[in-house]
């Protein structure tokens, strides 16, 4: 244990901002170690002799900049070779993406001769809107598993990272993009100077970018502390972001909050000159600077809020079993994983997770092992409460699962502060 404290300590001493380079950072949260959270087990991974393996999870933030990231990085092809999270499997995320599609269509005149590129395309659940539209598109996922899934959908998918190299590598075979999409990407690549440089070098010069995010201001101030594992390099507000786009000769124009994931940040951004800057930008920036954004004071109750979180789940837990009350869970999320473990043994007590997702059933859950069961088993088995875990889709996976409340069943919201509707 000794040798894991030094270690942590030196990374602490030595850990530079990925985007300005700033070696004045301060600790935001310590969620402790944390198995990574879409490493999902088989049965017979639990008796194999080697221990699961488990991470420092900590985010910090730059005093230069104000980017929010983790500081113990996991290489991307030990998180993202193969991969777990299907988005067709959401009905909500299915119509999101329809939505933006068709909007994004209309406003740029995208049509045979366009080019649109989605980083992390996953399965293909986004890009399929343009198939129908009969727009060229092309996904980068670096899944082996999910791309193929995608390729079975008919949208052309490359199985790489995405980067300046891949970038400039497409385009010299393909053309520039006439819009670049990146949902949910953004903050899972830990060189974001990398990342940033592929944008600009594959747009065209009159080309758009367009990336949605969990957005940082939502996860402080909703105590969303369950958003943060070693997937998300980076929890993004937008004052880090200006000057990051900047050095990139890439300006954003247009900046959306969004609902979705418990609160998402939609920015649009081209190259220099060619966009004027509209309200939006300047509101969010000037929100962002009134609530305090860019000072320490904003990030430090954060860690007291999650705690007491924690202390309360805990709490419930530990309070049904005491009354002989089932209690399982709902959505084998990563944000499941990290809050699950955060939480520790008690959280141990969960019967089993359900999950809509073909792809996790019969498998086990991170760090605690609770097994992942198909969603209709929780109206089946009918435990007293459902925890919901993937609370961002709480109306959706209510509406699902009404047979379940229709016996009695209760479900359980843990974020902000825990209540049972």
């Amino acid at each position: 244990m000794g040798e894991l404290t030094l270690f942590i300590s030196f990374m602490a001493q030595t850990f530079s901002c990925s985007s300005c380079g700033s070696t004045h950072l301060e600790k935001v949260i310590d969620l402790g170690l944390q198995p990574l959270a879409n490493n999902l087990l088989r049965p017979e991974d639990v008796s194999r002799p080697e221990p699961e393996p488990r991470f420092p999870l900590e985010v910090w933030v730059c005093m230069q900049c104000w980017l929010m990231q983790i500081t113990h990085i996991v290489p991307p092809v030990t998180l993202f070779s193969e991969y777990v999270y299907f988005s067709s499997f959401s009905d909500h995320m299915l119509r999101h993406a329809r939505e933006a599609s068709l909007r994004y269509i209309e406003e740029k005149k995208l049509g045979a001769q366009s080019l649109v590129i989605e980083v992390a395309s996953n399965d293909g659940y986004l890009l399929k809107n343009f198939v129908q539209a009969g727009v060229p598109c092309l996904g980068f996922e670096p899944a082996v598993n999910i791309a193929e899934v995608a390729r079975k959908q008919g949208v052309e998918t490359r199985c790489e990272f995405f980067g300046k190299q891949s970038a400039a590598a497409l385009k010299a075979e393909r053309g520039a993009a006439d819009l670049i999409l990146g949902n949910n990407v953004f903050a899972h690549a830990p060189d974001t100077n990398d990342f940033v440089a592929g944008l600009a070098t594959l747009l065209k010069p009159d080309g758009w970018i367009v990336l949605e995010f969990p957005y940082g201001m939502d996860m402080i101030e909703k105590v969303e502390f369950d958003t943060i594992y070693h997937e998300h390099v980076f929890y993004f507000t937008l004052l880090p972001l200006i000057p990051l786009f900047e050095q990139h000769g890439l300006e954003i124009f247009h900046v959306e909050r969004i609902a979705i994931h418990g609160g998402s940040l939609r920015i649009f951004a081209a190259h220099r000159g060619v966009e004027q800057a509209r309200d939006s930008l300047v509101e969010r920036a000037a929100d962002e600077v009134y609530h305090g954004v860019n000072s320490m004071p904003y990030y430090q109750r954060f860690s007291e809020r999650a705690a007491k979180v924690r202390r309360g789940l805990i709490a419930f837990l530990e309070e049904q079993q005491a009354a002989g009350k089932r209690v399982a869970a709902y959505g084998a999320s990563a944000k499941g994983s990290t809050l699950l473990n955060y939480v520790g043994e008690a959280a141990a007590t969960l019967e089993f997770m359900a999950d809509r997702s073909t792809y996790k059933h019969g498998l086990l859950s991170p760090g605690l092992h609770i097994p992942i069961v198909p969603a209709e088993s929780l109206a089946e088995k009918q435990p007293d409460y459902a925890l919901l875990l993937a609370w961002n889709f709480a109306e959706e996976i209510m509406k699902q699962q009404a047979a379940y409340a229709e016996k009695g069943g209760r479900f359980v919201i843990p974020l902000p502060e825990l209540r049972v509707v």
